[in-house]
């Protein structure tokens, strides 16, 4: 059982930057893959971003160019860089590993881009 703990979410203003970290109980990380995803109300959950074990990386065509994915295996810690913030950027926003078909969820946190 691998436990993922969210963080970094608020409130900002459309242009803002917001840093998300996702901190895992496990020691190895670098062998899961990856993601983050974000459940806007009223909508289904969509890939935000996701990484291989092997670093690959893979982004939603809404956000290319503005967020980044990254990982810090030794602080067993996944991070996801937000610039350039919209206002359809609004959403909870949950970290994902996954490792032989087996998938886990964080808890989620709430982005909010608004004037």
């Amino acid at each position: 059982q691998v436990q993922l703990v969210e963080s970094g979410g608020g409130l900002v203003q459309p242009g803002g930057s917001l840093r998300l970290s996702c901190v895992a109980s496990t020691s190895s990380l670098s062998i899961y893959r990856l993601g983050w995803y974000r459940q806007a109300p009223g909508k289904q959950r969509e890939l935000v971003a996701g990484m291989t074990s092997g670093g690959s990386t893979n982004y939603a065509g809404s956000v290319k160019g503005r967020f980044t994915i990254s990982r810090d295996n030794a602080k067993n810690t996944v991070y996801l860089q937000m610039n350039s913030l919209k206002p359809e950027d609004t959403a909870v926003y949950y970290c994902y590993a996954e490792f032989v078909s087996r998938g886990y969820w964080g808890q989620g946190t709430q982005v909010t881009v608004s004037s």
